[in-house]
């Protein structure tokens, strides 16, 4: 090989390896781009230096850039193609020879090996090394890329734009409209996935993670849901006196009550505790509930839970009676109410000691008043979807009739079938009834029910 093809062929290499480069470049700024929220952009951008203001520039035009990045990438894999080939090919072929090789099978093998040489090359140091780099190191590589993308792509404009264009009317022949830039925002799905992938690889406690879940779950809950079931409320006729509101209150515990003329489907207000030490002690035998009454809000059962937190707040008495499809009071829903749905069960000195979900060696004691979401967190039972919402309702519909306490029934699993093919699932016992409503039930695996009646064979 003479001085000048020599010459040639090491330029033809530095060509090759600066191609290279230019691939990477493109390709780090083509993922960097696309890792990056848009929130992050913007707050870096907030700095004011010119690289920040260039990544925000590519990050909003985030389509044009991509088709400007693919059209490098292109362009710059077809001319290394082109170079190192044969460049290649023309160090490998003096080698070959020596093996004593024809000049035909020589000249075949050297480009073969060329070739795989030149892609391994390209696909290492042009596409992966900088991909890893770009998603392990998204804005940094940004702030070094997108000055050059940012250039490329207009200097590239006319042409960007008319592939662009096609690519765009193809897309939108299938029904979709393209997108200039990433979706930042996250629906609550999304965001309860992140956070529970956060708590799995410990970047969150779990205490953290399941305060954001439910504050992202709360939206989802309608009010009947959220509500104090009307078997629960404590009320007052309209004839009661301030000294009944002491009397009640001290047995309860309860400080709102609802004043009612016959029964809560005619509430015609709620009264707070507060207001009987507005009233002198020698006028509480006399004066009626009726006068301190208050009107509070009227929501129906299915407002959603954002909805009802808006209600709620707004009244000065912090609770909102909830109305069934058919106009009768189904509950109240209270500010406790709503605090307990994210932060867990809130109690006081004046508060009931029942525990709504109890462990009881292999089971679980649960309030028949449960919501079966919250059984589900609670047990790791999953009833399927149904005309109820509480686990003693789910209890009651499996019967088919009122429960009397001891009865035992096979719960369905979420598909609705009551046992697996394996002959796992889980049993429902009626523990307690309070009057027709089924007030306490046993939860038990059924693996678990086998060990619990021999136990209890053996005494």
């Amino acid at each position: 090989m003479d001085v000048a093809a020599l010459t040639l062929a090491i330029l033809s290499l530095l060509g090759f390896i600066a191609l290279t480069a230019g691939t990477a470049i493109f390709v780090a700024a083509e993922f960097s781009l696309t890792a990056l929220e848009r929130s992050t952009v913007d707050a870096h951008a907030r700095g004011g230096d010119l690289r920040a203001r260039q990544v925000r520039h590519a990050h909003r035009t985030l389509s044009f850039q991509l088709s400007g990045a693919q059209l490098g990438i292109t362009i710059t894999t077809l001319i290394t193609g082109y170079l190192a080939e044969p460049v290649l090919a023309r160090f490998i072929s003096p080698l070959l020879t020596g093996f004593g090789l024809s000049d035909s099978a020589t000249r075949g093998i050297s480009l073969t090996l060329a070739l795989i040489i030149a892609t391994s090359f390209s696909m290492i140091f042009g596409e992966l090394v900088p991909k890893n780099l770009a998603i392990s190191k998204p804005l940094p590589t940004a702030r070094a890329t997108a000055g050059l993308q940012v250039g490329f792509s207009l200097i590239f404009k006319w042409a960007i734009k008319g592939l662009n264009g096609a690519a765009n009317w193809v897309v939108r022949r299938l029904g979709i409209e393209p997108a200039e830039e990433l979706r930042s925002a996250r629906s609550p799905q999304e965001l309860g996935s992140l956070v529970s992938t956060s708590a799995e690889r410990g970047s969150l406690d779990a205490g953290t993670a399941l305060l954001v879940n439910r504050s992202l779950r709360f939206g989802d809950l309608s009010a009947e849901e959220l509500m104090t079931p009307r078997v629960k409320i404590e009320s007052l006729e309209t004839g009661a006196t301030v000294a009944d509101l002491i009397e009640v209150a001290s047995r309860t515990g309860y400080s709102r009550f609802p004043i009612v003329d016959g029964d809560l489907d005619n509430t015609i207000g709620v009264v707070h505790i507060k207001h009987a030490f507005t009233v002198p002690a020698a006028r509480r035998e006399s004066t009626r509930l009726a006068s301190l009454a208050h009107v509070v809000p009227v929501v129906p059962s299915t407002l959603d839970g954002d909805a009802v937190m808006e209600q709620v707040r707004a009244d000065g008495m912090q609770v909102a009676l909830v109305v069934d499809e058919y106009g009768g009071t189904a509950g109240i829903v209270t500010m406790e109410d709503l605090i307990e749905e994210i932060l867990g069960d809130v109690r006081d000195e004046h508060d009931e000691t029942e525990i709504d979900v109890q462990r009881v060696g292999h089971s679980w004691s649960c309030s028949g008043l449960l919501r079966t979401d919250e059984v589900a967190a609670a047990t790791g039972y999953v009833a399927p979807e149904g005309e109820y919402d509480t686990i003693g309702g789910l209890v009651l519909t499996c019967l088919g009739r009122i429960p009397v306490e001891g009865d035992e029934v096979a719960l369905p699993d979420a598909s609705g079938q009551p046992l697996g093919a394996d002959g796992r699932g889980w049993i429902g016992r009626v523990l307690t009834m309070d009057g027709r409503r089924i007030d306490r039930v046993l939860l038990t695996p059924v693996p678990a029910i086998d060990t619990i009646r021999e136990e209890n064979d053996r005494g």
